[in-house]
């Protein structure tokens, strides 16, 4: 397992995400690759957002998926038009400031290209990289410190050529991980709410993804378990997780530093729950 995989298994030789997002999962592909099996050929994965292990593994077809509309509109662009999108990027990076970054939060594109490039500037130069909106939908990060726009990791264009081996969809998780079969593998990274609202993060996060959504999901892997599907599940490490998943796979505690915290003082040590299921044993 966690084999570097080479450029063969898939068009995308640079495996780093465009996107930063909280709660990615970069720091999995640096510290645990052995959880994630090397012979992945349909992948799944219902909670989008940077796309971390996705870009890793490189698949050659599966479903990926995730709820945020805008986020899924940025994918299908990259998918359809990396040019365009990279284009009106290289705007943003030439007009880039307090001002401007304020001016792009407010506005409402309507073409993909502009829409696409849009949530990927106001990624790299907001706050932490932090997707928020109001309840009017409405995006609402302050401007962060970093100024770089265009990376010298982009490259869009192969970014693309991975995208069309992959359905993208904008939909609830249930949909995306029913359609892995046996053999296939799914990973799965939810929001972690745990019950009685017990672990701080739930304040942001509890309109969009409840305990009952954390039940609904357990049910889905126990069904995609019992088709054969591998499945790869990340959660908070908590024991009313602990308790929702018991006997359904086997357990791995993975340690890690927070780092949503402002102050690095406050960057504590927490640990995070992987859950493996239908693994060929060693």
């Amino acid at each position: 397992m966690g084999a570097i995989l080479d450029s063969s298994q898939g068009p995308y030789v640079n495996s780093e995400p465009f996107l930063k997002w909280p709660g990615g999962k970069r720091w999995l592909i640096q510290r645990f690759p052995d959880l994630i099996p090397d012979d992945i050929q349909s992948y799944f994965e219902p909670f989008l957002g940077s796309g971390a292990v996705y870009f890793h593994v490189r698949p050659s077809g599966g479903t990926i998926s995730d709820l945020n509309q805008d986020l899924v509109a940025t994918y299908e662009a990259l998918r359809d038009d990396p040019k365009g999108v990279n284009s009106v990027l290289e705007k943003h990076s030439r007009k880039h400031s307090d001002e401007y970054y304020y001016e792009i939060r407010a506005s409402k594109p309507s073409k993909s290209s502009h829409r696409a490039a849009r949530l990927i500037y106001l990624n790299r130069t907001c706050w932490n990289g932090l997707y928020r909106v109001n309840k009017k939908g409405q995006f609402n990060v302050p401007r962060g410190t970093k100024n770089s726009v265009l990376l010298p990791s982009d490259d869009f264009t192969a970014i693309s050529a991975q995208l069309k081996l992959i359905n993208i969809d904008c939909c609830d998780f249930e949909a995306t991980i029913d359609r892995a079969s046996e053999g296939d593998f799914a990973f799965i990274d939810p929001p972690y709410t745990v019950k009685h609202n017990m672990n701080g993060f739930v304040k942001y996060n509890q309109s969009i993804f409840s305990w009952g959504d954390q039940i609904r999901l357990s049910k889905a892997i126990v069904r995609a378990r019992d088709r054969g599907v591998r499945l790869l599940v990340l959660n908070a490490n908590h024991r009313s997780i602990r308790d929702l998943y018991r006997n359904v796979g086997q357990f791995v505690r993975l340690p890690r530093n927070s780092v949503l915290a402002a102050n690095s003082d406050f960057r504590a040590e927490t640990s995070e729950l992987a859950i493996t299921i239908n693994y060929q044993k060693a």
